[in-house]
C-alpha cells in the first residue's frame, strides 16, 4: 500500500509540472507521444521543468560526476504503460492506432528486445578468462568521444606470416593473406572495418553461451542483459563487414538462443532470417541419461544473410557414400560370423544393406544428424578417431570444440574458393583450419593469451605442415600455404598483463610505478591514495589488490590507435609501421 501511495503521488507530480504545458494537452487528456516526442529531442525547458521537481528528480534521473542525467526512455515508458494517463477515448485509439483527431498512427508493431544498456558499448577489456572487472557501459550519445577513441583502428604489431617451413617477419600486407589477431574482438573487428567492409562472405561464430562457467567470465556473473549488450555491440559491426550477399551463422544453446534470436532480428532484420538449425549433438551416454527430464541433446545454429533476397547459397546434398550406416561393421561382424562366411561375402552385405539398396543423395535439411542418411555427431563423440585438437598438441581438453566436419558444412554452403571467412571468436582454430584446407581466405580473432599461443596458432602450423586430422583425408589435404599473426598494440594492455603476471606485492609495486610514469590512468581515481603503505590498500589481499590497480587504468586506452603511431612516444618500428600503413591505407582505397 505504501508503495502504490507513492506512485500516486509520483503520477500526480509529473501531471502537475506537465499541465504547466498546455500543448501537450487536449481538454483532460495528455497528449503522450507529443510529450516523448520533446524529450527525445531533449527538450530544455521541458526537461528542467521536470527536474526541478524534486520527487521526479529523484526518481529519473541519475548523478554522474556531478552532473544529472534524465532517464527519458524510463520516464517515456512509464507515460506510456501506466493506466493513470487513460480515460476510455485514450485506450480506444491506442488499441486501434488513431490520433486523438482520428488519424492512422504510423508505428512500428515489430516486437525487439529491451535490455539495460541497450543504447551502449561495453567495454569488456578483460584478456584472460580467469580475470574479471566490473563493467563499464559507454552511451552511444554521453559517450561518443570515448567510443570514438575506444573503436578507432588500431596499430598491429607483432607481425609474423608463418608458413610450412617456419616464421618470418613481414613488412607487406597482401589482400589475399590469411589473418590471425590477437585482441579484443570488438577492437578489432571496428580496425577490420577500414579494410574489409562489405568483403566477408561467411561469418561463423560460437560464442560464450552465458552459462557461468565459459569464458566469459564478468564479474556480474554474465547476467543476461550483459550477455545481448556484448552481443549487440559485435553483430552490429559485423553486419557492416559482410558483402551484399554474405551470411552469418550463430552456435548456441538453450540458455540465449531465444533472446538471440530476437536480437537478430533487429539487427540484421526479420527479413534476413534464413533457418534456424537444429543440430543433435549425438548418441548419449554417461551421467547426461539419468536427467530427471527429457535429455537435452541440441545445439541450435541461427542463419542470417546480409540480404534476405540475394545472398550466396549453394544448395546441399548428403551423398551416398557418405550416409551413416544403418548398420556398423562390427555389429554385422558379430551377427554373421556364426554362419560362416567369407570377410569379402561380409562386406558385400555391408555394402549392400548400407549404400547399394539406397537412394543416390539426399538433400541436407535444417535438422542435422537426426535422420537415416547424416551422421553429424559432436566432437565429444568422434573424439576417439582423433580429431579433437587436445590430442593433436597434446594439450589439456578443450571444451565445446566443434568438428571440422560441422565448420566444412557451413562454410561450403555459402561461399566458394577464394572468398573470405571470419571467426571473431576463433577459440581452438577450427574455422580457420577448415578454411584453409577448402581454399577459403579467412580471418580469426582470438582475445585469450593462454588459447592464441598455447591452441591456436601451434595447431595452424601444424595445418600447414599437412596434419591429418578432421576433414584433411576427406579432401585430400597435404599441407602449404600460409597466414600472418599479428596482434594488437598494447598500451594499458601490457600493465594489465603485468598486474595479472605478479606473484607479490614487490611485484604490484614495480608495475604501480611504471603505471605512475606512463599508464593511461582513469580520470576518476585519485592515484595518490594507493599505494602499498596507505592503511585501506595495505588490508588487501593480493587478489584485491590487482584489482584495485586494474581499475586504476583507462580501459579506453588498452591499445595503440594507428592515428597515433608515428609518434616518437611509442617508439614503434619503421618495419611494423610500414606494414600497417600497407594494412589500411592500401587496402583502405577500395572503399573509398
Amino acid at each position: 500500500m505504501a508503495d502504490n501511495k507513492i506512485e500516486t503521488e509520483l503520477l500526480s507530480q509529473i501531471k502537475e509540472v506537465l499541465l504547466k504545458f498546455p500543448m501537450y494537452w487536449e481538454k483532460d487528456t495528455l497528449l503522450r507521444n507529443k510529450v516523448a516526442e520533446d524529450l527525445r529531442v531533449y527538450n530544455k525547458e521541458l526537461i528542467e521543468e521536470l527536474l526541478s521537481n524534486q520527487l521526479i528528480k529523484d526518481t529519473y534521473s541519475i548523478t554522474l560526476d556531478s552532473t544529472n542525467i534524465f532517464k527519458i526512455e524510463d520516464f517515456i515508458s512509464m507515460l506510456r504503460y501506466k493506466n493513470y494517463w487513460d480515460n476510455s477515448f485514450t485506450k480506444y485509439t491506442n488499441e486501434i492506432g488513431l490520433t486523438s483527431e482520428g488519424k492512422f498512427l504510423n508505428y512500428n508493431t515489430d516486437v525487439v528486445l529491451d535490455f539495460p544498456h541497450k543504447d551502449s558499448i561495453l567495454e569488456g577489456g578483460m584478456n584472460k578468462e580467469d580475470e574479471g572487472k566490473k563493467e563499464i557501459y559507454y552511451h552511444n550519445i554521453l559517450a561518443k568521444e570515448e567510443i570514438d577513441t575506444l573503436l578507432s583502428p588500431k596499430t598491429l604489431t607483432n607481425i609474423k606470416k608463418y608458413d610450412e617451413n617456419g616464421k618470418y617477419d613481414v613488412t607487406e600486407f597482401i589482400n589475399t593473406d590469411n589473418l590471425i589477431i590477437k585482441g579484443n574482438n570488438l577492437i578489432v573487428l571496428n580496425s577490420l572495418k577500414k579494410v574489409y567492409e562489405g568483403k566477408i562472405q561467411c561469418i561463423y561464430i560460437d560464442p560464450p553461451y552465458n552459462l557461468g562457467s565459459d569464458s566469459f567470465k564478468y564479474n556480474d556473473n554474465f547476467n543476461r542483459s550483459t550477455w545481448l549488450t556484448f552481443m549487440k555491440n559485435r553483430l552490429e559491426i559485423a553486419k557492416k563487414l559482410l558483402s551484399p550477399e554474405g551470411s552469418i551463422f550463430v552456435n548456441i544453446d538453450f540458455n540465449e538462443v531465444h533472446y538471440l534470436k530476437c536480437l537478430m532480428d533487429e539487427v540484421f532484420g526479420e527479413t534476413n532470417f534464413q533457418r534456424e538449425i537444429i543440430w543433435r549433438i549425438g548418441w548419449l551416454s554417461g551421467y547426461k541419461t539419468i536427467a530427471k527430464n527429457f535429455i537435452r541433446n541440441h545445439d541450435t545454429i541461427l542463419f542470417y544473410s546480409k540480404n534476405g533476397n540475394n545472398f550466396k547459397f549453394n544448395k546441399f546434398y548428403i551423398e551416398n557414400k557418405d550416409f551413416k550406416p544403418l548398420v556398423k561393421k562390427p555389429i554385422l561382424n558379430k551377427v554373421l560370423n556364426s554362419y560362416e562366411l567369407s570377410k569379402e561375402e561380409i562386406n558385400n552385405i555391408y555394402n549392400d544393406i548400407n549404400y547399394k539398396s539406397r537412394i543416390e543423395r539426399y538433400p541436407l535439411e535444417d535438422v542435422w544428424n537426426a535422420n537415416e542418411y547424416d551422421d553429424l555427431n559432436s566432437i565429444a563423440i568422434v573424439s576417439f578417431a582423433g580429431e579433437t585438437v587436445s590430442k593433436m598438441l597434446g594439450v589439456e581438453e578443450i571444451k565445446g570444440q566443434k568438428s571440422e566436419k560441422l565448420i566444412k558444412r557451413i562454410i561450403e554452403s555459402v561461399t566458394e574458393p577464394g572468398d573470405i571467412v571470419l571467426d571473431f571468436f576463433m577459440g581452438s582454430g577450427t574455422t580457420a583450419s577448415v578454411a584453409h584446407k577448402i581454399d577459403r581466405q579467412y580471418i580469426g580473432i582470438e582475445q585469450m593469451e593462454y588459447q592464441i599461443s598455447d591452441v591456436t596458432v601451434p595447431r595452424m602450423r601444424k595445418v600447414l605442415e599437412g596434419e591429418q586430422y578432421g576433414i584433411s583425408k576427406e579432401v585430400d589435404w597435404e599441407g602449404g600455404g600460409s597466414f600472418v599473426y599479428a596482434e594488437l598494440a598494447s598500451l594499458n594492455d601490457e600493465y594489465i598483463n603485468g598486474i595479472q603476471a605478479s606473484k607479490s606485492e614487490e611485484d604490484l609495486e614495480k608495475v604501480l610505478s611504471t603505471m605512475k610514469e606512463r599508464a593511461y590512468l582513469n580520470f576518476k581515481v585519485d592515484l595518490e591514495k594507493v599505494s602499498l603503505k596507505e592503511e585501506g590498500y595495505k588490508t588487501l589481499s593480493l587478489e584485491e589488490k590487482k584489482e584495485v590497480l586494474i581499475q586504476l587504468l583507462d580501459m579506453n586506452q588498452l591499445y595503440l590507435s594507428y592515428s597515433e603511431m608515428e609518434d616518437e612516444q611509442y617508439e614503434i618500428s619503421e618495419d611494423v609501421k610500414t606494414f600497417n600503413h600497407s594494412f589500411y591505407q592500401k587496402e583502405g582505397e577500395d572503399n573509398e
